[in-house]
């Protein structure tokens, strides 16, 4: 992305579950949102182009950040980029997933096991933050423009897919990719093979696109 897109990234060293249950992480993201907003000129970045973007768990506090930013209304995010992205505490438990999903990398078990140390407490238990959980968010309205990557036997397909329809129910322009045959962080263990590729592709393709939107390569 640095060299391909002439991005500047901050990786977020963001504090870890079980030792430190959110919404540690969260505030963690969001310190460092924060931080290159309000120093973006010594920084020599774009303060009215930031993008935010993560996979997986790290999708799903993008999600998390993209609300919280809305919220405080401190920080405007220009894009999100949520590579299957894990949403919904939900999923695996009192919520099932296609029975096909989740048979590979990553399972029901695990999914469940990692909601309990991020949450703290029994996943799919009333009264989970939209802020620990994009997916319980009730109003997307307002949200930056995103994009949804994930494959078609990743556990996280369907809420993935039900989080972009009612992110563009809410008005918000969201382009979904779903790679076949394709399961969790298939890009990572395979980064040569042609769906992955396929896949950078697409998601650089849509950060293009959110970068130089309103700075056309060949002005008049």
């Amino acid at each position: 992305m640095v060299s391909e897109l002439g991005l500047v990234i901050f990786s977020v060293d963001y504090r870890l579950a079980p030792e430190a249950p959110c919404p540690a992480a969260i505030e963690d993201c969001y310190a460092v949102l924060k931080w290159a907003h309000d120093h973006a000129a010594d920084l020599k970045i774009d303060r009215n182009r930031l993008i935010i973007g993560g996979d997986s768990a790290g999708g799903g506090l993008t999600a998390c950040l993209a609300l919280l930013a809305r919220d405080r209304a401190e920080i405007k995010v220009l894009f999100q980029l949520l590579i299957y992205p894990m949403l919904d505490d939900r999923t695996g438990t009192t919520l099932m997933p296609s029975p096909a999903l989740g048979e590979y990398i990553w399972t029901r078990s695990a999914n469940h096991y990692a909601w309990n140390a991020y949450l703290g407490k029994t996943p799919g238990s009333p009264g989970i933050s939209e802020y620990a959980a994009a997916f319980r968010a009730t109003d997307l309205t307002g949200l930056p423009p995103a994009y949804i990557g994930v494959g078609s036997l990743d556990l996280f397909l369907d809420e993935d897919l039900e989080y972009a329809r009612r992110l563009m129910a809410a008005g918000v322009p969201t382009e979904v990719c779903v790679i076949p045959g394709a399961y969790h962080v298939f890009d990572v263990f395979i980064p040569d093979a042609p769906l992955s590729r396929q896949f950078r592709a697409s998601y650089f393709t849509a950060l293009k696109r959110a970068i130089f939107q309103d700075f056309p390569e060949n002005p008049a």
